[in-house]
């Protein structure tokens, strides 16, 4: 397969993937109030957000804690029952109550365990995808509707930052890769180049090391909660140039790339003001955080198909701003309403 063929089926596996989360996500806001899911009193409170990074912080540091005492298994056992947890809220609402128990869809349940079975079993890369992708619309949409614009907004620039200093500064998102690609779980979404392509027989702890021989950084990490950096192998480019990433059989990029700038989206959808012009049912300035997103991400695998791996937020998070603050200010808000002061 030519080097274009390739890199066409890996982006276009990523875009869709993207395209799926956001699309769900906004789907999925309406049913979700409807079902009682908003897990907060106020969602126009900014604190929620500096709560929910207060969070990531304590579980990158719990994971941290279990890869370097060995108890890896746990943390895997732990990320696929909330896959599976994750994906019941999605089924939940989108299949029908045909057999119920309580307030249970045992349809949904069935489907959700079979879900995680899988991941269990036999985590290959499409099911691994399919896994994360509808994690990614379940958590997007749940953050969604708990996140008002103004929290929302904040939500995604202190994880740009955050994202930009782990990855680039103090670079703990390193040694957290390595230990997340061994478990196999949908922290991370993985890009095939080829169709022949298993993730099974691959060994993934190879693609997530520093080599501290050579004193050349090899690697991006990946945050196992969301806050995310795509995971690629990097050179520093010489006079006779550097690997392609295309030589290479995949690519890996953090589920929270697509989950986190989604949460704008749908916080876009869900709390848009009454009047404010809508294409077939989405109010433009979620549409318009949707462009911005795909903008940011055409640029973010511009670079990483350079060869050279990045931080995902930053991009795709301004992006997302940008494109919700332009289509806000289109749409006849004023910045103040934009930001939702």
């Amino acid at each position: 397969m030519s080097q274009r063929r390739r890199a066409a089926l890996g982006v276009g596996i990523v875009v869709a993937i993207f395209l799926f989360v956001q699309v769900a996500a906004l789907a999925l806001v309406e049913p979700f109030q409807s079902a009682g899911y908003q897990p907060v009193e106020d969602p126009q409170d900014p604190t929620n957000s500096l709560a929910y990074f207060g969070a990531i912080l304590v579980a990158t540091a719990v994971m941290l804690a279990a890869f370097k005492f060995g108890v890896d298994e746990f943390i895997r056992l732990l990320v696929i029952g909330s896959g599976a947890w994750l994906s019941l809220y999605v089924f939940q609402v989108l299949l029908p109550p045909v057999v119920t128990v309580g307030s249970f869809n045992l349809v949904a349940v069935a489907c959700a365990a079979a879900l995680g079975v899988a991941l269990y079993v036999y985590p290959e890369w499409y099911v691994i995808d399919v896994a994360g992708a509808f994690m990614g619309a379940g958590a997007a949409g749940l953050f969604g509707i708990s996140f008002g614009i103004l929290p929302a907004i904040v939500l995604l620039t202190v994880l740009a930052v955050y994202d930009a200093i782990s990855v680039y500064g103090t670079e703990h998102m390193l040694t957290l890769a390595s230990g997340v690609m061994d478990l196999r779980v949908p922290v991370v979404l993985v890009i095939p180049f080829s169709a022949s392509y298993s993730f099974l027989e691959t060994d993934p702890s190879a693609n997530t090391a520093l080599d501290d021989d050579e004193g050349e950084e090899s690697e991006e990490g990946e945050d196992a909660d969301g806050d995310t950096a795509d995971v690629d192998e990097a050179h520093e480019p010489d006079d006779e140039g550097s690997e392609s990433p295309l030589d290479r059989e995949a690519m890996f990029i953090g589920l929270g790339d697509a989950v986190i700038p989604t949460v704008l989206v749908a916080s876009a959808a869900f709390f848009a003001p009454e009047g404010i012009v809508a294409v077939f049912g989405v109010p433009v300035t979620a549409l318009a955080a949707m462009v911005g997103t795909f903008a940011g991400l055409a640029g973010l695998l511009w670079m990483v198909m350079k060869g050279r791996a990045h931080a995902g937020l930053p991009l795709l998070n301004g992006g997302a701003i940008g494109g919700y603050l332009l289509g806000a200010l289109a749409s006849g808000m004023t910045l103040v309403q934009a930001l939702g002061l």
